[in-house]
């Protein structure tokens, strides 16, 4: 399957930028030891890529997911094969206190590059993943920095996402919380960041979802009025690659809007998938309909599709990645943006914002509202939008 087929582009979108940094990258990589966090997911296979195939001189790799882990390690060895430094996987949850271990047992690292988040609006549907959430994007990537930074790191890189420009749901909200506090940690530690447009057939995601309902013979769901912008799993590790190398301290990257990269509805992506496997998308009225209809229109290679339009809590009518208010550098590289973060952060607001988590936590009670309420003290223009559906109630 050809992704940028999907996505309407015909080459990837940093390789420009690769290739004139490629020098100093393979050589900043192959003499550098590297601990990479949230290494399983999508992204971060794809940041362990970039930096496996540079031939590090030490790769520690650290998820959650076992499972995940093996694929990632059978993948490198698949493909790349193998390199001089010492690599190591860990399967351990950076939050806990086998990962504290494993640090103070562990080299100095040069890198870190925590890719642990949970990214997806869905989290925000009850106060509990809510709280996970939390924890997960803003107080672990606190934690592995306090961890870590003593090692003598020469950069600490943490990912974002575009949904934290002007967030509208928690997810993005988190984020951006997350970037306040970094700001912060950066008078003491050098950090860089990152803001790009969905990764396309992520775990998880809705176009991922849609190969999971090719294998099981199940009709395609997707919005027709929700437009993105998507990059591929290696260009989001290109871009990850480039910041944690090259950011300077405060900077979040983020990629142009540029010919190469244009928006596209879930809808229209459904159906260059379809077209790709040699089938015929077959629009349906209803959700019964496609799932009714399923075995009698693939045996006639057309596939049912429901397209609807989005109601949910916390879709974004459009994607930005940097606000009016940020200092821009468009100049820097050809396809990647530079946002030049001045420090700016209010540090009561911040401490409070710790101490109410760990007082609801304490308690061991809490409600979706007393984390929002938190969330829009420190973002005071956060428009969350809340419309009591959720994607738990879609196809």
């Amino acid at each position: 399957m050809n992704i940028l087929n999907l996505l309407g582009r015909s080459e990837l979108l940093f390789n420009s930028d690769i290739t004139e940094n490629n020098e100093y990258l393979n050589l900043e990589v192959s003499k550098s030891k590297f601990l990479v966090i949230g290494a399983a997911g999508t992204i971060g296979q794809a940041v362990v890529k970039e930096i496996f195939k540079r031939d590090p001189k030490v790769l520690h790799v650290v998820d959650i997911s076992e499972n995940n882990l093996v694929e990632l390690v059978r993948d490198l060895r698949s493909t790349i094969g193998y390199g001089k430094g010492d690599f190591k996987t860990f399967a351990v949850d950076c939050g806990s206190l086998e990962f504290q271990v494993m640090l103070q047992e562990q080299d100095n690292y040069d890198y870190v590059f925590n890719l642990s988040a949970l990214k997806h609006v869905r989290s925000e549907k009850d106060p509990y993943t809510l709280m996970r959430m939390t924890i997960v994007n803003i107080f672990n990537s606190l934690d592995i920095l306090e961890l870590t930074k003593n090692m003598g790191i020469k950069n600490y890189f943490c990912v974002s996402t575009d949904k934290a420009a002007n967030p509208v749901n928690m997810m993005g909200a988190s984020k951006r919380i997350m970037e306040m506090f970094l700001m912060h940690k950066s008078l003491s530690q050098n950090i860089s960041m990152a803001r790009f447009a969905n990764v396309a057939f992520s775990d998880g995601s809705l176009l991922h979802g849609f190969n999971q309902r090719m294998q099981k013979r199940q009709p395609l769901s997707a919005p027709n009025d929700v437009k993105r912008y998507f990059v591929t799993s290696q260009e989001s590790g290109e871009l990850c690659l480039l910041s944690g190398l090259l950011g300077n301290n405060r900077d979040i990257f983020f990629p142009k809007l540029s010919q190469e990269l244009h928006l596209i509805t879930f809808s229209q992506i459904a159906k260059n998938f379809l077209k790709e496997h040699n089938f015929e998308p077959y629009e349906c009225e209803s959700e019964n309909e496609a799932r009714q209809r399923a075995d009698d229109l693939i045996s006639n290679r057309k596939w049912p599709c429901y397209f609807f339009k989005s109601d949910t809590t916390g879709e974004k009518d459009f994607e930005e990645f940097f606000t009016e208010n940020e200092d821009i550098n468009m100049n820097r590289f050809k396809n990647v943006g530079v946002i030049k973060n001045k420090l700016d952060f209010n540090k009561d607001k911040l401490d409070n914002f710790i101490e109410q988590i760990k007082l609801m936590r304490s308690k061991k009670s809490w409600n979706k509202n007393d984390i929002v309420n938190l969330y829009m003290d420190l973002l005071p223009d956060f428009t969350h939008k809340e419309t009591g559906k959720y994607l738990d109630q879609k196809m």
